[in-house]
C-alpha cells in the first residue's frame, strides 16, 4: 500500500507537526538533554514506520516492533512532560489520543503482518 495511503504516516505525522512547536515552551535547561530524548522518540518511531513500509517478511516486523519500542518511550517521555507542567491537561489529553490512535494503527499493522 502506498505509504499516503496509509493513515498511520498521516497520524504521525500530524502528531510531530503539533511536537514539534509544543516542546519549544519547555524549560530551556531541559531542552538539550529531556526535549531532545523526546523528540528522538518521536522521530524513531516515524522512521520506523518509514522503513516497515519499505520492507517485507521478518525484516518488516522488527521495524514495526522498533516503531512500537519509540512509541513506548514517547508515551513515557509525554506522561513526564504532564506530570512536569510542561504540557498543560488539554495539551497532555490532545497528545495522548494521537499517541493511542498511533498505537491502534501501529498494532493493527503488525497483526496483519504476522501472517
Amino acid at each position: 500500500m502506498a505509504q499516503e495511503e496509509m493513515p498511520i504516516f498521516t497520524r504521525t505525522f500530524d502528531m510531530l507537526a503539533w511536537l514539534l512547536p509544543a516542546t519549544n515552551h519547555f524549560p530551556r535547561s531541559h531542552r538539550h538533554s529531556f526535549t531532545q530524548r523526546l523528540l528522538d522518540a518521536a522521530f524513531d518511531l516515524s522512521e520506523a514506520l518509514q522503513e516497515a513500509n519499505l520492507r517485507f517478511g521478518a525484516a518488516r516486523r522488527e521495524r514495526l516492533k522498533q516503531a512500537d519500542e519509540a512509541l513506548d518511550k514517547l508515551r513515557y517521555y509525554l506522561r513526564l512532560a504532564a506530570r512536569l507542567g510542561w504540557l498543560k491537561p488539554g495539551q497532555y489529553k490532545h497528545v495522548a489520543a494521537m499517541v493511542a490512535e498511533i498505537g491502534r494503527l501501529l498494532g493493527g499493522w503488525h497483526k496483519v503482518s504476522k501472517r
